[in-house]
């Protein structure tokens, strides 16, 4: 199962990082579920501001203001996180998996298909229930940038899609 058409190249700012003989298999975001931690922080924080500004603080001008540059702070935390999910990528390519992160320090984690020698992945009950799971990834000898990827959408799907890429079969070979 292809994950992104054929004909569409996913996004730009992929690109720069891929080498020109490589092929784009895979590209996708990780699954929203992470964004769980911040937004529930968002959401108690607000609350409690809430709570706070009718009860104990009502009436009391500089207390009320300081909340509201709270809240302003929690929003604006929460936009950040969710800009930098938007702008985050695993993507499997045709010689190797990638994932880039990152907005203001952009990080581009890479392992070489060829190094890869062993591969799973786990699924919390969480992850089951909305649907992402963990990549795990090993490789013979040395430490590798990239040993384990969270919050991946699909991960039946992927898992599959890139044990293809590592073991070819005949169909995949061109041999008939």
């Amino acid at each position: 199962m292809r994950l992104i058409s054929p004909g569409h190249m996913g996004p730009a700012a992929i690109s720069k990082y891929l080498l020109p003989y490589e092929e784009r298999v895979v590209t996708v975001r990780k699954h929203p579920a992470i964004l769980a931690g911040s937004i529930a922080f968002t959401l108690v924080g607000l609350l409690i501001a809430l709570l706070l500004a009718t009860t104990v603080l009502s009436g009391k001008t500089t207390a009320e203001e300081i909340l509201l540059v709270v809240c302003l702070v929690l929003i604006l935390r929460l936009a950040f996180h969710a800009f930098e999910w938007w702008d985050s990528y695993f993507v499997v390519t045709s010689q190797r998996l990638l994932e880039v992160k990152g907005v203001l320090t952009r990080k581009v984690l890479m392992m070489p298909l060829k190094k890869v020698t062993d591969m799973s992945f786990e699924r919390s009950f969480t992850g089951r229930m909305l649907g992402y799971g963990k990549f795990v990834l090993e490789s013979a000898g040395q430490d590798q940038a990239l040993t384990s990827v969270d919050h991946v959408p699909y991960p039946e799907q992927l898992y599959l899609e890139i044990c293809r890429l590592i073991f070819p079969g005949k169909e995949d070979d061109g041999d008939d």
